[in-house]
């Protein structure tokens, strides 16, 4: 049985529990970020701080705790859950209050729940070696994509609308163009150039995204972040999505069309191959 953090206390998971007025529960009023571990390691964790403390920031809740406590609670929770390979899990909400729409007092302490999942295998997906399949969506969400909130039902229709035609996850679509994937930022490469949506309020500014970016361009890898439309992806030579359980992954085909060779590309993959091997020299 896991130990998981609720409110300053390690549980055993059937004894944790929150308040049925929780924020988190009756308004998705809350926020999450997912850390990968490996080799006992945390991965990126600085950037999930820093970004955790921005969504706080852009939604005037108040500090939930330190960002060296919270390093410990992490550390913690690998150490009394032997976990060797999987992830973290944190959501900080803004507590619990009688049910009002309006935000509850300033003093009202949050709530802070984090828990593990075993994942063993995870750097080693075969779906690395075979690639993900695609469809396409309509960008549904609300307007604030940049702050990383709880409120993931339409992302999860998403996923239950790939699931439904036989594909691995779906891109979300917007005025003609791809913002992202349920749960991952989106890329094509045409002609040696990767593209990815430029930074904004309609898209999520992923952790991984930015490492590997950062080392698309070390390696002398073009990078333009810019919109681009799915015709421009269906047209791709290679197309990848990163996030923080994923890493970097090879999307081969779009709504049943076959994106470039079909196969996992060179770039893609090398681009793993950077990420895993520098992620895990700077992993806490």
């Amino acid at each position: 049985m896991r130990t998981v953090y609720v409110n300053g206390e390690y549980l055993p998971e059937d004894q944790a529990k929150v308040s049925v007025f929780d924020r988190g529960f009756l308004f998705a009023d809350g926020v999450y970020e997912v850390t990968s571990v490996l080799d006992g390691k945390l991965i990126d964790f600085a950037g999930h701080a820093k970004r955790l403390q921005r969504s706080m920031d852009e939604l005037d809740m108040k500090a939930a705790i330190d960002m060296d406590d919270l390093l410990g609670i992490h550390r913690e929770l690998v150490v009394r859950n032997d976990l060797s390979e999987g992830l973290i899990y944190l959501q900080v909400t803004r507590g619990a209050a009688d049910r009002d729409f309006l935000y509850p007092a300033e003093d009202t302490p949050p709530t802070i729940v984090l828990f593990t999942q075993a994942k063993p295998g995870l750097a080693a997906n075969p779906m690395a070696k075979t690639g993900m399949k695609i469809v396409t969506v309509p960008d549904r969400r609300w307007g604030r994509r940049d702050i990383k909130t709880v409120q993931l039902l339409y992302p999860s229709m998403g996923k239950m609308a790939a699931k439904a035609q036989g594909a691995d996850d779906a891109w979300m679509v917007e005025d003609g163009a791809v913002t992202e994937g349920t749960s991952n930022n989106a890329y094509i490469v045409k002609d040696g150039v990767i593209v990815t949506r430029h930074l904004g309020e309609e898209i999520l500014h992923g952790i991984t995204r930015k490492a590997v970016l950062a080392l698309a361009r070390e390696a002398q890898m073009k990078v333009e972040e810019r919109a681009f439309t799915l015709e421009e992806a269906l047209q791709a030579d290679e197309a990848f999505i990163t996030s923080a359980s994923s890493f970097v992954m090879p999307v081969v085909s779009i709504d049943g069309e076959t994106v470039g060779t079909g196969k996992p590309g060179k770039i893609v993959g090398r681009l793993r191959e950077i990420y895993l091997e520098e992620m895990r020299k700077a992993a806490v």
